[in-house]
């Protein structure tokens, strides 16, 4: 009776401590996902500038400007031989409609390609 009430609770720990593992993730990916927007925003989508600010390296996805910052265990900026997690913010082209906002997109994943969060962005293009 005893070892099927320990493994019943060894069972429910180990759920426990990988959802609060995967909240922590996802709680840190909306906070550097929050920097990254807020970096975009104040230099006006200058994908140059948003690599300085958040310490990441200038990339090219599919032919437009790309930003990529990699994060440790700990969401500290490090390289990428050493990264756990990715920011990738990239400059999409606009449409017709809407050639006065440059249009960004974010996402936040795992080194293992599993995505965190992701969404579109737009700002005024004021250079």
């Amino acid at each position: 009776m005893f070892a099927i009430c320990s493994a019943a609770c060894v069972r429910i720990m180990t759920f426990a401590f990988f959802t609060a593992q995967d909240s922590r993730d996802v709680k840190n990916a909306i906070l550097v996902a929050e920097l990254g927007c807020e970096s975009y925003k104040a230099v006006s989508g200058d994908i140059g500038k948003v690599a300085e600010i958040l310490g990441g390296k200038r990339d090219s996805v599919d032919g437009a400007d790309a930003v990529v910052v990699y994060y440790d265990r700990q969401w500290q900026v490090c390289a990428e031989d050493n990264a756990n997690y990715a920011l990738r913010l990239v400059n999409k082209k606009p449409s017709l409609a809407s050639s006065y906002l440059i249009i960004g997109e974010l996402s936040v994943e795992k080194s293992t390609g599993e995505g965190l969060i992701a969404f579109e962005l737009a700002v005024n293009d004021s250079r």
